[in-house]
């Protein structure tokens, strides 16, 4: 599915986000960013071992050993992948709701946008944040989601941004909330299958 908010295009799709060519794609990184399972997992795997000793240089140089926090993002080339860098942010763990997750979620795409812009990035890839281990209920991750890129993408000059799903299930939440979505800022999708 295909949408255009401002000058910009935002595409649901279903397949492996190591395998994107934008510039950038979004790693759904745990705090200590040495790799994990998921996306995490498969990020690092893809990249090969150069990306860990970059994020290892992340924690000791920019956060000064500490981990990184949720919401946060940093950057790293890609190394072995087909895009050029990898924007690694901390999704919340669901708690039920009682511990500021949707607002934290919501930093993590928006901080991933502003670190995207400030490298002159134009184009990057999503996956679903915080859904898998993290437990977030996809229907609310997925409004909080694209609700958080369509107001970056309405305000700022941008690209292509791609939310790249692990499921045909998980594609058709997002197909479901971007439709509500644009519907209710009046503007609709351009398409909606490619």
């Amino acid at each position: 599915m295909d949408a255009t908010i401002g000058q910009n295009g935002l595409k649901l799709m279903v397949g492996d986000i190591t395998l994107q060519k934008t510039d950038v794609i979004v790693n759904a990184a745990n705090g200590t960013l040495l790799g994990g399972g998921g996306v995490d997992g498969a990020i690092h795997k893809a990249a090969g071992e150069e990306i860990l000793d970059a994020c290892k240089r992340v924690r000791e140089e920019e956060l000064s050993g500490r981990q990184l926090p949720t919401g946060e993002a940093v950057i790293t080339k890609g190394y072995n992948l087909p895009a050029s860098y990898v924007i690694h942010t901390v999704g919340p763990v669901w708690e039920g709701g009682t511990a500021n997750e949707p607002t934290l979620l919501a930093s993590c795409y928006e901080n991933a946008m502003q670190m995207a812009l400030k490298h002159q990035l134009t184009s990057i890839a999503f996956p679903s944040i915080s859904t898998g281990v993290y437990s977030f209920p996809v229907e609310f991750a997925a409004d909080i989601a694209l609700t958080t890129l369509v107001s970056f993408l309405k305000e700022h000059p941008f690209g292509q941004v791609m939310i790249t799903l692990f499921s045909e299930a998980d594609y058709d939440v997002y197909k479901t909330s971007l439709e509500k979505i644009m519907e209710e800022k009046g503007d609709l999708p351009n398409e909606a299958y490619l």
